[in-house]
Formats: C-alpha cells, sequence, structure tokens
C-alpha cells in the first residue's frame, strides 16, 4: 500500500517514474527534429550525443562536487545558496540534493549506454575514439556510484548494488575504453577504482599505465559561463564574492580559491582526471610495501608536476575573510597555522598567486625527511587532500557515503527504508569528530591560528579500518 499511494502522488507531484526512460524515449516527442529518427542512424550523431555526454557530466559534478566539498573538512558553509545540512554531515533521503545527485550520475550511465547500444552503431561516421568515450563514461557513472554511494541501483528501478560492485562495473568499462583506444586518463580511472578497492596491484599497475602515455596528463570537464551548466562551486568561492562566505580550513588558504572567473563564455574547469593521483596511488602503495624510497620517488616526481602547473594571478581583495565577525579567520600571510607559516595569503596587499590545477605545501626538505611510519603516511594524506581541493575527492578519502533518495525508495519496489544505500555512511571516528570536522582558533593579535583536528591523522590513526587508507 505504501508503494501503491506515494507512487500516485510522486507521478504528480514529480511526473518522472524514476525508471529513466525519457533520458532516451523519444515516443511521445513530436518534434521530428527531436525524434528517434533524428539521432539514431544519423551521420555523426555519436560526435553530438558525446557532446551531450559531456554536458552531462558537467551536471553531475554541479551535483557531487558542491555536496563532497561541503561534507568534508576542506570548507566550511557559513552562508551560500548551497545544502546547509551536508556541513554537518546531516545526509537526510529527503533531502532534494540526494536526488539530484543520484540522478544526475544515473542519467550518465543511461546516456553512455545508449550511445554504445544505439546511437554509435547506427552513426555511419562512428569512429573508435568516440566508441572508446562512450565506454568510459559509462565507467564514470559507475564510478561515482561507488564513490559517493555505499549502494546505489545500476539499472532502471533494479537492486541496489554495494559499491564494491560498482567500481568493478567502472574496471570493466575503462578496460573497454583501453582495449578500444587506449588514454591515460582511462588508466588512471582504472587506478582510482581499483585503489578504492583496496586492489593495491592492479591500481599501481593502470597507475603506472597512465603515466607512460603521458607524465602530465590532465583531463577537465568543461563548464559554459553564458549558456550553462556553469561552474556553481566557482560561483561560491569566487564570482558571488561578499554574498558568500564559503570558507576553507586556514591550513588549504593558499590554495582558495581554486577556481576563479575566466571570460563570459568559459567558466572555470574541474581538473578530475590528472597525473598527480597517479604519483599519489604509486606513493601510498611504495609506502605500504615499506619502500620508503619509491615513496620518495613518486613524491618528488608529483612536487615536479605541480610546479608546472597554471597559477592564477587574481584579485581576490574582496573576500577579506571574514565569518560572521570581520578579522574572525586569518587574513595575511604572516599568520601561523598550527606551527606553520606560509599557509595563509595577504589578500587585501594585492593580487594572489593560486594554483587552478593542483597546489601542495610539500616541499623537497619534507619528503626528504619522510619516513615508512604513520607520521609520512598522514604527509600523504595532508597532500592528497590539498591537491584533490574542491575535486570532490576528499569526502570519499574519509569513507562518508551518500543515501538513496526518498522518491526511488519509494517507487523501487526493489528498496525499503533501511536497506544498504538508504542509511548514511559515517565511520565511527568520523561521527565522534563531526563538529570539529571545520572548527579553528584564531586570536587576531597573535597571528597564530589553530584547527581544532588533524583529519589526516585521525584518518591514519583508524587506517586497520575498511572504510578508509585501501592500501593498510
Amino acid at each position: 500500500m505504501k508503494k501503491l499511494i506515494t507512487f500516485i502522488v510522486a507521478i504528480f507531484i514529480f511526473g518522472c517514474t524514476g525508471d529513466f526512460g525519457d533520458v532516451v524515449d523519444f515516443k511521445e516527442v513530436e518534434n521530428p527534429n527531436l525524434s528517434e529518427a533524428s539521432v539514431v542512424g544519423q551521420p555523426n550523431s555519436s560526435s553530438i550525443w558525446l557532446t551531450g555526454l559531456e554536458r552531462q557530466l558537467a551536471l553531475v559534478f554541479q551535483e557531487t562536487l558542491t555536496l563532497a566539498e561541503l561534507g568534508s573538512d576542506n570548507y566550511v558553509n557559513t552562508q551560500t545558496f548551497f545544502n546547509q545540512f551536508m556541513d554537518g554531515l546531516e545526509i537526510q533521503i529527503t533531502d532534494p540534493d540526494m536526488r539530484d545527485t543520484q540522478r544526475d550520475i544515473q542519467r550518465l550511465r543511461e546516456l553512455a549506454k545508449f550511445g554504445i547500444a544505439e546511437v554509435g552503431p547506427g552513426d555511419p561516421n562512428y569512429d573508435a575514439t568516440t566508441e572508446a568515450e562512450f565506454n568510459y563514461f559509462e565507467g564514470l557513472a559507475y564510478l561515482f556510484s561507488g564513490m559517493y554511494f555505499s549502494a546505489l541501483p545500476a539499472e532502471p528501478v533494479g537492486v541496489p548494488v554495494p559499491a564494491d560492485q560498482h567500481y568493478q562495473n567502472a574496471i570493466a568499462s575503462f578496460d573497454a575504453a583501453i582495449a578500444i583506444s587506449a588514454k591515460p586518463e582511462y588508466h588512471l580511472a582504472k587506478a582510482r577504482a581499483n585503489y578504492y578497492l583496496g586492489n593495491k596491484s592492479e591500481a599501481v599497475n593502470a597507475a603506472n599505465n597512465a603515466l607512460s602515455l603521458d607524465s602530465s596528463f590532465d583531463r577537465t570537464v568543461m563548464f559554459d559561463e553564458s549558456n550553462g551548466p556553469s561552474n556553481t562551486f566557482e560561483d561560491a568561492l569566487y564570482e558571488r564574492a561578499t554574498f558568500d562566505d564559503l570558507q576553507p580550513l586556514p591550513t588549504l588558504d593558499f590554495l582558495d580559491p581554486k577556481y576563479s572567473f575566466l571570460d563570459p563564455n568559459e567558466d572555470a574547469p574541474v581538473h578530475y582526471m590528472k597525473a598527480e593521483e597517479a604519483y599519489l596511488i604509486l606513493a601510498e602503495a611504495a609506502l605500504s610495501d615499506n619502500d620508503i624510497v619509491a615513496a620518495r620517488t613518486n613524491l618528488t616526481a608529483l612536487l615536479d608536476l605541480i610546479a608546472t602547473r597554471e597559477v592564477r594571478n587574481i584579485d581576490d581583495s574582496i573576500e577579506q575573510r571574514s565569518q560572521v565577525d570581520e578579522g574572525s579567520r586569518p587574513d595575511n600571510a604572516d599568520i601561523v597555522v598550527n606551527g606553520r607559516p606560509g599557509l595563509v595569503l595577504s589578500r587585501q596587499d594585492g593580487n594572489v598567486d593560486v594554483p587552478s590545477v593542483s597546489g601542495t605545501s610539500l616541499t623537497e626538505a619534507d619528503i626528504a625527511a619522510m619516513q615508512d611510519n604513520d607520521a609520512g603516511l598522514t604527509l600523504l594524506y595532508r597532500t592528497r587532500q590539498e591537491v584533490f581541493i574542491a575535486e570532490g575527492i576528499r569526502l570519499t578519502d574519509m569513507g562518508v557515503k551518500l543515501v538513496i533518495d526518498e522518491n526511488e525508495i519509494l517507487l523501487n519496489e526493489n528498496i525499503n527504508e533501511g536497506d544498504l544505500g538508504t542509511v548514511a555512511v559515517i565511520p565511527s571516528f568520523i561521527a565522534a569528530v563531526v563538529d570539529d570536522l571545520d572548527a579553528i582558533s584564531y586570536d587576531p593579535g597573535t597571528n597564530v591560528a589553530s584547527t581544532a583536528i588533524d583529519l589526516n591523522a585521525v584518518l591514519v590513526a583508524n587506517k586497520s579500518s575498511d572504510q578508509v587508507v585501501p592500501f593498510e
């Protein structure tokens, strides 16, 4: 009875059955320019469909990026137009952001599968490069399903599939793409899936394969400033200026804002598959093998790569680093954070240099002094946090998972409340410090600031958990 009543209500409210048939269903279309025949079987339709997949990926990142960054310890959401619950990890099935995130990932999957099954084979100009991309995008949908959800259906109104199976599905899709037309990002995507599965040797092999093709590759999600979808996270970090108050930890101040205004047509891209990740995977694997020499070698290569990445010189003086009370957050380069200088920028003294691809406080001296112990692993996770800030990875590193939304629970006969995927996954050691994730202390008179906790140390202290630090 529950399913029947709520199904009728949902049809009137949302106009969607939740089976994603509308993604590729042309039956109700009357406009001859928008019929199935106008797409399937037409010359160059596969390249057009691929453009649509790129656009859908941008929509996925609009959702996953904001939720993941807000839920992590990277930022504190004092005043933005974003989700007001994620900062405290209040993850609810009734939250419309859960619905939108889930649906955008699933739409990416269904669009990619339709491209493989129908659009590509029907296009006389279909080529191997496009076919590989279709498989890559299907793999990305599975990868994001595993990264952000403990379970999610892998087909319309299907049985929820655990995250580990989504990772396996992703690997199969990436292998299909690699077999057709190998690209470094395909190998890296495969490395990431194996990384989160804890498959160390497979992750290392894939990371090495990626770097052998290109040791500095960087694949981005592109955004359209004028026509959309735009990079909404950039809006909060930069363009909305004093309207928003989205602040990074003081330890990450020198990396903010990662995204800033480019021009009226192109919005700042997200660098979501880049060579830096391969080096970090290799370094972490080396540490787990007690091979400090290899770990140092890979981190040195990481530093060399980061030194070549774009650094934008921007005017961020409007920011003023206020949080409710003026001067309540560190805002000048003289400030020492957790005993470390050089992490805070003086934004009132002129333009500041901010890395737009990757940045880190890691130094050659840090690498030389690094040991194969918990302190060394904590340093590596601090580096992961810095390199991947504003890219949606930190929440996954924390072991936190979102929930299947209420509409799916009510409309899908294979899902009931309490099932895997319908309850948020927050590791106990994260739940214990939720109130301190973004907490800082700062006395403007002393130029000394500190974070309430070091979450990287917390992660490493709990490395035996199967929820974090996959290679331990």
